[in-house]
């Protein structure tokens, strides 16, 4: 498994998403990609499976410090106590000492970022949480974190694929040296019909969904973390790192979301 390296941190390229993975199948799915060669989970408090998270990371035949486990505060636990409060209960439901990454699920104006990231910092210094970063941040909001957080901002977690637009959010985490951490890469779906990426893929043996996602991780500061639930898609995703795309083929791909956009305006008479 490849890795991205931000602020000396190794970070797994490629991760396992597992926003809607519930009951067993989320345990069954969580252990077959430990057991394929994934090391980077990412849950969340929201998602309501972290229980099945740790039983999967228990049962498969990996140790735990090999895997790069994240998880997330739901905005409703943004408060000082209650930040606090939902990390140490997360690490309970998740059956480990500590998490790799702890993430602000998603910004809330009426909570100082300050006030988390510093319940956050606290957690880190009691060992419970290794490395703090956000999601959902926009450019202002990251720099923002950035500025009064007592510890490194390792990560923003945002939706980004081949349809979105986050130039202005990458070339910010590129200065700050922070990671751009992909959710949705694979758009839902939508990617793998699309003939760009497929023409692409074509040239070698690939699907459209692995050169969306080799697209994302050979850019700089960024990392992936695909959702599957089935053996094979969860093989296909993994396999995007004996391959590489050409300076052409990153620039096609890069203008998939322009080409939306502009059908978009055509559509909306603008």
């Amino acid at each position: 498994m490849e890795s991205v390296t931000v602020q000396g941190v190794d970070v797994p390229a490629l991760g396992l998403g597992t926003y809607r993975l519930r009951g067993q199948t989320c345990v069954d799915t969580v252990r077959t990609a430990l057991e394929l060669g994934y090391r980077h989970v990412d849950t969340a408090e929201f998602y309501d499976n972290q229980r099945e998270v740790g039983r999967a990371l228990a049962e498969a035949d990996v140790d735990r410090e090999e895997v790069f486990l994240t998880t997330k505060i739901w905005r409703s636990n943004l408060r000082r106590e209650d930040a606090l409060r939902s990390a140490r209960e997360s690490l309970d439901r998740l059956d480990t000492d500590y998490v790799d990454l702890l993430l602000i699920h998603w910004p809330d104006e009426s909570v100082p970022v300050s006030e988390t990231l510093e319940a956050m910092t606290h957690l880190r210094e009691e060992g419970l949480v290794r490395h703090l970063g956000v999601s959902n941040f926009s450019v202002a909001q990251l720099r923002e974190a950035i500025d009064v957080a007592d510890a490194p901002i390792l990560t923003n977690q945002v939706r980004y694929h081949p349809f979105t637009e986050q130039s202005d959010l990458l070339a910010c985490c590129i200065d700050e040296d922070v990671l751009l951490t992909a959710y949705s890469p694979l758009a839902k779906g939508k990617v793998a019909t699309d003939g760009t990426l497929a023409a692409i893929g074509d040239r070698y043996g690939k699907t459209a969904a692995q050169v969306a996602l080799r697209w994302l991780v050979q850019q700089d500061h960024v990392a992936a973390i695909p959702k599957a639930s089935g053996t094979r898609h969860l093989r296909e995703n993994l396999a995007v790192f004996d391959f590489e795309l050409t300076d052409e083929e990153m620039e096609r791909v890069f203008e998939l979301h322009e080409g939306i956009a502009a059908r978009l305006r055509e559509l909306l008479g603008l």
